[in-house]
């Protein structure tokens, strides 16, 4: 099964055997995915605490998380430690944008908090009473819409180089807010994808450590949600 999600795109990654025989569980994943999560809510709390940081807490959160997110994509046998440095670095940069976004609008980062797991929920309901299946269809469809989502911030980004913004994006007409509400949707269903992935790869026996790995992918995905969330609940703020 194919997903968007980088972590979870490299079949070889889970189909090396264990050295010792020990293979990933499901409830091993999802014990390890709880325990990132709290690593990541015990430094965003940190960072939150301490708005004299947020600058370098954003960038060094920011950076440090994505090498070591690419490592543990290069080399998923490193993730039970990558993992958890991945989720402290990204909890040290979502708790001083949080923050930063809560001084101008109150109240704004517990609720995207509180809907990224609403959201989180409803998924996994969705997903385990197959309500919604993961056929090959829907993923070349949020694969799709994935790509197309990651091109426009690609272009945003290189042409703010140049003075240039595109429209709708950033701003909170009613234009803006859809185009929110899509990649909030896209954002979502790639939790689908992942948990379709996990799943499948239990089911093959892939190595224990792979446990951390299926942890920091669906954490990747997660963050990029309450990113998401958190724009669109400031563009309805501003209306």
């Amino acid at each position: 099964m194919e997903t968007s999600n980088p972590l979870l795109k490299r079949e070889t990654a889970w189909s090396t055997a264990a050295a010792d025989g020990s293979t990933m569980t499901l409830e091993g994943a999802v014990n390890k995915s709880g325990i990132l999560l709290l690593i990541c809510l015990a430094t965003a709390c940190v960072s939150w605490r301490s708005p004299e940081l947020q600058g370098p807490f954003v960038l060094a959160g920011a950076l440090g998380g994505l090498i070591v997110c690419m490592i543990g994509l290069f080399k998923p046998a490193t993730t039970p430690v990558t993992a958890p440095l991945y989720a402290a670095l990204e909890g040290l940069a979502l708790g001083a944008i949080a923050q930063i976004s809560n001084v101008r609008y109150p109240g704004i980062a517990a609720n995207a908090f509180l809907l990224t797991m609403a959201v989180l929920g409803v998924m996994l309901f969705l997903y385990a009473t197959r309500i919604i299946v993961v056929t090959q269809k829907v993923v070349m469809g949020i694969v799709i819409a994935t790509g197309a989502i990651f091109v426009v911030y690609l272009a945003e980004f290189i042409l703010r180089f140049f003075g240039i913004t595109l429209a709708y994006l950033h701003d909170s007409s009613p234009i803006g807010i859809g185009i929110s509400l899509v990649i909030v949707g896209v954002a979502a269903f790639n939790l689908l994808l992942d948990f379709s992935v996990i799943e499948g790869n239990v089911r093959a026996r892939a190595p224990k450590y792979m446990e951390w790995y299926g942890g920091m992918a669906l954490l990747v995905t997660l963050v990029w949600l309450y990113l998401e969330i958190l724009r669109l609940l400031s563009k309805l703020r501003d209306r």
